[in-house]
């Protein structure tokens, strides 16, 4: 089943890096090329979500639950793994629901804001499923730089907590400008 996770998560992680990138293109610029990329924004991210729990599952299937709970690395790349695509699943919820209201105003921001973080949450998993597999990348160190050691049990440090408060109320209140009649 490895082999078949190591394939399928590459699906995700370009579309939703695609998506990432027609989020910043889109805040930056109201052309042509940028509201062509536009429309295929919403289809790009929930294909990916959808991708992304296929890969999910299979990811599960790599190892039993008991080996893969019983070490710290392989409960933090569960863990990333889960907020990568419950994150990006509510980006795509957003950008379907939302419209064109998030590109207007100081919303375009708050969504440059979301498709970096989403950036971020992408790596992170990738690059714990990279730690598991043997091939360890460069973020890591960024990471122990940042006060996370990824060979130990995470755990969510209040400045971490108090950013995604941050971002939890501005997809609340994106949700709710959305909703408002123009």
């Amino acid at each position: 089943m490895e082999a078949y996770h190591h394939m399928l998560v590459h699906f995700p992680l370009a579309l939703w890096t695609t998506g990432a990138i027609i989020i910043l293109v889109r805040t930056v610029s109201a052309g042509r090329f940028a509201l062509a990329a536009d429309r295929v924004l919403a289809p790009i991210l929930w294909l990916g979500t959808a991708l992304g729990l296929l890969a999910y599952a299979s990811g599960l299937l790599v190892w039993s639950p008991e080996a893969i709970t019983y070490t710290p690395m392989g409960r933090n790349h569960i863990l990333a793994a889960t907020w990568t695509l419950a994150y990006w699943a509510l980006i795509a919820v957003l950008r379907q629901r939302a419209g064109e209201a998030v590109w207007k105003g100081h919303n375009r921001w708050l969504m440059l804001l979301l498709g970096a973080l989403g950036g971020v949450l992408l790596a992170v998993a990738g690059t714990l499923g990279g730690h598991l597999t043997g091939s360890a990348t460069a973020l890591s160190s960024v990471l122990r730089a940042l006060g996370w050691e990824v060979y130990t049990t995470f755990y969510m440090p209040v400045w971490m907590i108090v950013i995604t408060c941050l971002v939890a109320l501005s997809l609340v209140i994106i949700g709710i400008q959305s909703r408002r009649p123009e």
